[in-house]
């Protein structure tokens, strides 16, 4: 899923692209691309797009008048710069956007349509979609303390809950405990001062050198490799690779659809941590340290 370095180059290259041009239509390909039934597609025809902005991971374009397009990508769609009147792609092509200058198309991968697409009028009901979390590059330390800090949850779930923080998904928590050095399994509340510190320095060192690297990687053209897997990554994606650290294999665990990738001599003193399908498979043969696993 895009995440916010990826969704801050989005917005970037589409004001690059189209400011202040007037939106010629508004082309739907999938109809359950919409979610919203008013005000209509046709109402955003002749109104200029005035600036771009973000909801946690939701696009939002602002048009003359308070319309707004409010896009979630969800894990598989993507946005790509055509030129004029692009057709939209049989089969993963959602919606278009159409100005003088070229088309902004929506489109989604895969079997499941998942990503979506809402219009809005008056910004007064933009606030339904903000799930509160903390904008980050933007925080303060003692925000960023009390944010984590109102449950108690494990990092690599406070990281990436948008009620909590906004904008972190799967690949850049796992970069930002590597970075901190700290258990994606450790506790918010058990965080001392310094673990904070870390936390915090990380978290914001991270989106912001994820972002300029994906910023010079565009360029003046268009991000179209939008991944949450790159090779330049300490440890995310990098299952049995050797941590760029300290060079011990990259560790991982699954549960439900997602995967933590992690350092064990880094981030736990070499302790792995406990895979749940695996550790119940193991049973009493799972290896509880890094040496254990090497012998």
């Amino acid at each position: 899923m895009p995440e916010l370095p990826d969704l801050t180059v989005y917005l970037e290259r589409i004001e690059a692209c189209a400011l202040e041009a007037p939106l010629l239509r508004l082309r739907i390909g999938n109809p359950f691309v919409l979610r919203t039934v008013e005000p209509a597609t046709a109402a955003f025809a002749q109104r200029r797009l005035k600036g771009t902005s973000r909801i946690g991971k939701r696009l939002v374009f602002e048009f003359e008048g308070e319309h707004f397009a409010v896009i979630h990508l969800m894990i598989l769609g993507r946005l790509h710069w055509k030129k004029p009147a692009a057709a939209i792609p049989k089969g993963s092509g959602l919606a278009a956007f159409d100005f003088e200058r070229g088309t902004l198309l929506l489109v989604e991968h895969g079997s499941k349509r998942r990503a979506a697409l809402h219009l809005v009028a008056g910004r007064e009901n933009l606030k339904a979609f903000d799930r509160g979390g903390l904008e980050v590059p933007q925080a303060s330390l003692a925000a960023f303390t009390a944010a984590l800090g109102r449950e108690n949850h494990t990092l690599k779930r406070a990281l990436t809950d948008p009620g909590v923080l906004s904008a972190i998904g799967n690949a850049y928590s796992d970069e930002i405990l590597h970075r901190a050095q700290l258990s994606p399994f450790k506790q918010t509340r058990a965080l001392d001062a310094g673990e904070m510190q870390r936390l915090f320095d990380a978290t914001r060192a991270v989106l912001a050198e994820w972002t300029e690297r994906l910023r010079a990687e565009a360029g003046s053209g268009w991000p179209e490799k939008v991944t949450a897997f790159r090779p330049e990554m300490a440890v995310h994606g990098r299952y049995k690779q050797a941590c760029p650290v300290c060079g011990a294999p990259v560790q991982r665990i699954v549960y439900a659809d997602n995967e933590a990738n992690y350092c064990a001599r880094c981030q736990t003193e070499g302790r792995l941590l406990a895979d749940r399908a695996l550790s119940r498979l193991l049973k009493s043969n799972w290896p509880k340290t890094l040496d254990e696993l090497e012998r």
